[in-house]
């Protein structure tokens, strides 16, 4: 790889590494150069660019990007509990499937970024707790390319065994509790710890199946224990505190059959947990910290076995680094089906707007939106593409012929709405469109039902791409210099959207938004064509 200041005459398939305004012109920075762009920069005077030009071993920063994410995270299909964006500027973004703790190979995350300073891995900590759509890691190449034999080798490093990156859903663990107690302990205090505890296992996707006391006596205890009927996880809540080995509950558990594996951890609040076994099930007597919804040890062991990944005891005594929550503000444990907090970074939200209200005016009198096209209405094309691709929820906006458009459309997971003013143009069908918005999506991307080529690799590019923040709050894909559809737009837009009127659609907006402008460039034709006219659509069904 090349960088530094190129004569125009070489710089034709150069990457801008700084962005260029001269005399109407504006290049943003990661520009390829097109030869209409170097002819475009000579006539504005330009002699020279700061560029980066490729060797033949280099691998683009997208494709590298791509290449270490998937290697890192495997197969996702086989479960890994993970989603993988397209990737943008050197960087692709992974995001939780489900709930669960993040599993990582620490060793083989700071290998690969150990290789050399072009690759990089950052990721939240081994066993966070995360939600669905949830950051997990970033990976980064950090100049615009990174040699192939370096992409090989964190390839070869992820691919060493288990993805070093995975999720553990958790699953939905039944749960009894024996509580014991003494003389002159209120049932209050008992019932208290049900309920937190019920919380606890809820969150977690579990449920307290039974619940049941006995006296503070390691006879009663055991009979308990040994009578009690299977759940997944025991938990057992003693009157007084664990202080050894030989104590009531771990006493109690050795008498009833089972086995003692260890007491006590390294985390504070949370020191006096015992780990046990009856037989399959594991056995847990509580610290007395349990008592109360404030983090604690026990937490951390709660969600490993939720997670079918429980502790051995030497991974309980390996907690004790970032084990001191004493001085962590209290907080109650997330509930089931919470969204992680507004600091968690998250995947955006998009929400897919499909068009297909139009009346076909140039087709003379046939809707070509219901044309057949290899045994499939035209309009699924653009349809099945959103649906694929990263979009949370696509809204398909019907008008003319609507009720013969959804028919098409049926049994698709989509939401319809029925603009009745389709005659008023474009702008009618994208203001009812916007109103069927989800409160909770970031931005929109607009597609055209009538432009069928357009693949859902281009819309995750978009989504990819997006991130207001950074000055792309407006997403266009552009190949060979002409910008195209779909286009993504930022919530923020709305407004000015849906005052628009006419036949034109949103376009017209972007040139007063260029600095929340951003051009993507994808190799796909596809972007630029659709089916206006019968020669057009005789053409592509052609093929």
């Amino acid at each position: 790889m090349r960088f530094g200041s190129l004569p125009l005459d070489e710089a034709e398939g150069a990457i801008l590494a700084h962005s260029l305004r001269r005399d109407g012109l504006s290049f943003k920075k990661g520009r390829r150069l097109s030869a209409e762009d170097v002819a475009a920069l000579r006539k504005a005077g330009v002699e020279t660019v700061v560029a980066v030009a490729l060797d033949p071993q280099d691998v683009g920063e997208d494709a590298a990007a791509a290449r270490v994410a998937r290697a890192v995270v495997g197969d996702s299909r086989l479960g890994g509990g993970v989603t993988v964006a397209a990737p943008f500027t050197g960087r692709v973004n992974i995001f939780a499937a489900s709930r669960g703790l993040l599993r990582l190979d620490p060793a083989r995350i700071d290998a690969i970024n150990l290789i050399d300073e072009s690759v990089t891995i950052a990721t939240l900590p081994d066993f966070a707790v995360v939600e669905p759509g949830q950051m997990l890691a970033t990976v980064k190449i950090i100049p615009f390319a990174a040699p192939e034999s370096i992409i090989a080798q964190a390839e070869e490093l992820a691919n060493a065994g288990s993805p070093p990156l995975t999720v553990a859903a958790f699953r939905p663990l039944s749960v009894g509790l024996i509580q014991t107690r003494l003389p002159g302990v209120k049932d209050s205090v008992l019932d208290k710890t049900v309920a937190v505890t019920r919380e606890r296992v809820e969150a977690l996707g579990g449920s307290l199946v039974i619940e049941t006391r006995c006296a503070h006596d390691e006879t009663d205890l055991a009979a308990c224990v040994q009578a009690f009927p299977a759940v997944d996880l025991l938990l057992i809540a003693g009157a007084s505190a664990i202080t050894d080995r030989r104590d009531v509950l771990p006493a109690s558990i050795a008498r009833a059959g089972g086995v003692v594996e260890h007491f006590g951890m390294p985390v504070d609040p949370g020191n006096l947990l015992l780990l046990a076994r009856l037989g399959d099930i594991p056995v847990l007597g509580l610290p007395g910290c349990a008592r109360s919804p404030k983090l604690n040890g026990f937490d951390w062991v709660l969600q490993r076995i939720a997670a079918g990944v429980p502790p051995t005891r030497q991974d309980v005594m390996r907690m004790g680094v970032g084990g001191l929550l004493a001085e962590i503000p209290s907080r109650p444990l997330p509930r089931a089906g919470t969204a992680p907090t507004p600091e968690a970074p998250r995947a955006q939200r998009v929400t897919a707007l499909v068009l297909a209200a139009g009346r076909s005016s140039r087709m003379g009198g046939t809707n070509k939106l219901l044309a057949d096209v290899g045994g499939a209405p035209l309009v699924a094309r653009a349809v099945d593409a959103a649906l694929a691709s990263q979009a949370d929820t696509v809204i398909v906006v019907t008008g003319h012929q609507g009720e013969a458009v959804a028919a098409a459309l049926a049994g698709k997971p989509v939401r319809f709405v029925h603009n009745p003013h389709f005659a008023d143009g474009l702008s009618a069908s994208l203001r009812v469109g916007l109103a069927a918005v989800p409160a909770d999506a970031d931005a929109v991307v607009v597609c055209l039902g009538d432009m069928p080529r357009v693949a859902a690799g281009v819309i995750d590019r978009l989504i990819a791409a997006y991130n207001p923040l950074e000055g792309r709050a407006i997403c266009v894909p552009t190949t060979h210099g002409k910008q195209g559809n779909p286009v993504l737009w930022d919530r923020g837009y709305f407004t000015e959207m849906a005052g628009l009127t006419g036949d034109s659609g949103a376009k017209r907006l972007i040139g007063q938004h260029a600095d929340q402008l951003c051009e993507v460039s994808v190799d796909d034709a596809g972007v630029l064509y659709d089916v206006d006219t019968p020669d057009l659509l005789a053409q592509f069904r052609a093929g």
